[in-house]
């Protein structure tokens, strides 16, 4: 039996640098999320005066009994996550079925189509034109605007093409002759043959709904279809609570709750559902993306 070199001077401090420096990068890295967590359970007017780094030097749930209790933040909540359901749901179905069709080399016109995407990839038409094409379609101040317009994503759009290209005609043709209908095809054959694609395709395009703030910003005017990312960033940049109510400032200040600490509040709860769904598409989200790049 091979016995293994022996462990040199050189060995331990080359070993003992990697090691400090894997720890210093860690520390880096993890420690602002840490340091958010703690503000969201320590006493707001508390964390204003400083010295909070390691634990809650004052503990308490004020901050999160107070966003679950103000009907803005979970009305807010719920539009963000019924966004990012539907909108994902939709970005993937629709994207998926485009390229399936695309992939078809005998597709009617498929070289025009695919001079579309890519003159729509490389060129946009612009902030007004984009607004005034939402509004033609009757998209403005409504739900739709954040659902309808990520049906079609063109970045993963040609990666789905590049995949449906490499799945064995043979498998469609049996199908056919079976007397399958394409729909019938795509849905029973392809799309469990693609499920790695897919389940990375959710996971980019629910990130993004998730995180959207802009068009909530541009394209809509109704306080009931705001989105939560929208409610935080309206705390950064007025650095107030956004109710503009005297109610609301003595109930932050009877639950010693400061617009900062709302605000990290807000950055946890947004974040713990991201961190949930993670893990169960995380098995696909390597084999998705290099199917995309080998196979394109």
């Amino acid at each position: 039996m091979r016995r293994g070199r022996k462990r040199t001077t050189e060995d331990w401090i080359l070993d003992s640098g990697i090691t400090t420096l894997l720890i210093i990068i860690s520390f880096v890295t993890l420690y602002p999320f840490y340091y958010i967590l703690i503000m969201t359970f320590n006493a707001g007017t508390d964390t204003s005066f400083g010295g909070v780094y390691l634990w809650p030097r004052s503990f308490s749930l004020d901050n999160y009994i107070y966003f679950f209790d103000d009907a803005r933040w979970m009305n807010a909540f719920g539009v963000t996550v019924l966004r990012t359901l539907i909108g994902t749901a939709l970005g993937v179905g629709f994207t998926s079925m485009v390229a399936y069709g695309l992939a078809k080399k005998d597709l009617l016109l498929r070289n025009a189509y695919f001079i579309f995407v890519i003159i729509a990839m490389n060129f946009s038409g612009g902030l007004i034109a984009f607004y005034v094409v939402l509004r033609s379609l009757g998209l403005i101040n409504s739900f739709g605007v954040y659902v309808i317009p990520s049906m079609l994503n063109i970045f993963f759009l040609l990666i789905a093409i590049s995949f449906f290209r490499e799945i064995p005609e043979e498998m469609a043709e049996s199908a056919r002759i079976d007397g399958a209908s394409e729909l019938r095809i795509f849905a029973r054959i392809m799309v469990p043959v693609s499920l790695p694609l897919m389940a990375t395709m959710s996971l980019f395009l629910g990130a993004g709904q998730w995180n959207s703030w802009l068009d909530s910003a541009y394209f809509v005017q109704s306080e009931e279809l705001r989105t939560l990312t929208y409610r935080m960033m309206q705390v950064i940049n007025q650095s107030m609570m956004p109710t503009g109510s005297a109610d609301a400032t003595a109930s932050m200040a009877r639950l010693s709750v400061t617009p900062l600490s709302l605000q990290a509040t807000a950055m946890v709860v947004s974040i713990v559902p991201i961190l949930c769904v993670y893990p169960f598409l995380q098995r696909y989200f390597v084999s998705g993306m290099m199917i995309g790049s080998v196979k394109g």
